[in-house]
């Protein structure tokens, strides 16, 4: 028998109790006030299986013509439903309810205790996060070609994970991840990217925003100065500011991000600086050698960390590998972040970065007191698809596909009359298009939303600016829906775009 029914049995029989006690009716009408009062005040929510007629009549000692005959007044009311084969369900969504209870609330909210700044700071600053849900995938900036992903690969070692998974293995796991998939990750970065670093500086997380937010806790305190690059993510700047962080916006040349600017700032006492070199978002730059020895000569001499957020690495030096900052640095102040997500799925949630050894504890404690661990599961098969040679297999593929579909995404768009694609060079899972002539960040606004109702989506490239000076276009991703989808995607989003 359905356990939820005792539950369900409990609060009528107390509604009951309460209709009883009113004026005498007979008990037919008793019980369908009764069970209308659970579901009017969502005791019953939307949806929810009720007990079946003979369980009900049992339970409550009526006849079963009794909870028939209430269950028929219900179903006129509309307030459930039968289907045959699925007994009863509620058919209420108290949406009135729910908005009024919650306007109350924002009306008495002097009657409860104020945020704190931090969590006004986060509240303030959500619309900054780039978040776009939904089914559609054209062009959504970020994915990779989510339909080479090995999906049988990761099911069948999932598979063999649940057939010889330990039941002391359920237990709690160390909050920073587990050793064997920090132990391949330092050996694929090793062979990969030159970076060398011991198992213990890494730590396993969901995304690069975690790594943000952990680091952000441990470091900023308010109105600490933090250097950003101009434009950069929302969702970095979102979380700097959130933290209450004085940021400083340097702009990126040729070469990388500016020191010469940095350099001029002498004011500045700087705890972090937030660079993508492997590929500058949204931008493309690459920061070249000797920017990155002058980065870290410049953070070693103002006792600054670099955070080297490296989010398509496997992309944008699938060609030339120039080395990492966090291979140059031998001082130990560069924080690396690397994602899993960018490279097989969002979905799968697995991220890392390696930390210098004097924050190590810092930054495990405060998992210890927050999210705790990543699901050991997801990183046991994730340590066997890498030791396995799935990885880098997967990777070749990404490569192949997402740089076919990126020749066809900007052949088709040369269609486009009023924008332009603005670098062309397979570095990235995203391209950028510019207007042609200048527009408000308003009226880039409106253009995105025009692509969002005929299911397009596109991200902002002035909302990447932080100061005043922006600049207005597109941030597409090209690479996540299969050619001849994304040719009649492209067409249908050029044709609103002329």
């Amino acid at each position: 028998m359905n356990t939820n029914y005792k539950f369900t049995v409990e609060r009528i029989r107390k509604s009951l109790k309460d209709e009883s006690s009113k004026v005498k009716t007979n008990k037919y009408i008793q019980l369908y006030k009764a069970i209308k009062k659970c579901i009017l005040n969502v005791e019953l929510p939307h949806n929810w299986v009720l007990p079946s007629t003979r369980y009900l009549a049992e339970e409550l000692g009526f006849s079963r013509t009794t909870i028939i005959k209430s269950y028929e007044l219900l179903l006129l009311e509309k307030l459930i439903i039968s289907k045959q084969g699925s007994g009863y369900k509620v058919n209420f969504e108290n949406s009135i309810n729910t908005n009024e209870r919650a306007a109350k609330s924002q009306n008495n909210s002097h009657s409860y205790p104020k945020l704190s700044s931090k969590g006004e700071s986060f509240l303030n600053n959500i619309s900054l996060i780039n978040r776009t849900p939904g089914a559609s995938l054209a062009f959504r900036p970020g994915l990779p070609p989510l339909d080479v992903f090995p999906v049988n690969q990761w099911k069948n070692l999932l598979n063999t994970y649940w057939r010889h998974v330990k039941s002391s293995t359920l237990s709690y796991a160390r909050s920073t991840g587990i050793d064997p998939l920090k132990k391949s990750i330092c050996n694929y970065l090793n062979v990969s990217r030159n970076i060398k670093c011991d198992h213990s500086q890494v730590v396993i997380v969901s995304g690069s925003l975690q790594s943000l937010y952990l680091i952000t806790s441990v470091l900023i305190d308010k109105n600490d100065d933090v250097i950003l690059e101009n434009p950069t993510f929302p969702n970095v700047h979102s979380i700097f500011k959130s933290a209450q962080a004085n940021i400083v916006t340097v702009a990126a040349d040729n070469e990388g991000i500016a020191i010469k600017k940095i350099k001029e700032n002498s004011d500045l006492n700087p705890k972090l600086v937030h660079v993508t070199p492997s590929n500058h978002y949204p931008l493309g730059v690459k920061m070249t050698l000797n920017r990155r020895k002058e980065l870290i000569k410049w953070a070693s001499n103002n006792k600054a960390l670099i955070i080297e957020n490296d989010y398509e690495n496997e992309v944008a030096n699938h060609l030339n590998n120039t080395p990492s900052i966090f291979s140059l640095d031998s001082q130990d102040r560069t924080i690396y972040m690397g994602t899993f997500n960018r490279l097989l799925h969002p979905s799968i949630r697995l991220a890392y970065m390696i930390v210098p050894k004097y924050l190590i504890n810092a930054v495990e404690a405060l998992q210890e007191h927050s999210h705790r661990f990543v699901a050991p599961s997801v990183q046991v098969v994730m340590n066997q698809f890498i030791e396995r040679n799935y990885l880098y297999m997967h990777i070749k593929n990404i490569i192949e596909v997402a740089k076919e579909r990126q020749e066809l995404f900007i052949a088709e768009f040369e269609e486009c009359k009023n924008m332009s694609i603005q670098n062309k060079n397979f570095e990235s899972l995203h391209l950028v298009a510019k207007f042609n002539k200048q527009i408000s960040s308003k009226e880039e606004s409106l253009i995105i939303n025009k692509l969002a109702a005929a299911n397009i989506t596109a991200h902002s490239l002035s909302k990447c600016f932080i100061d005043h000076t922006k600049q207005q276009g597109l941030i597409l991703g090209y690479s996540s829906i299969r050619s001849k989808e994304l040719q009649r995607k492209v067409k249908k989003m050029i044709k609103l775009l002329n």
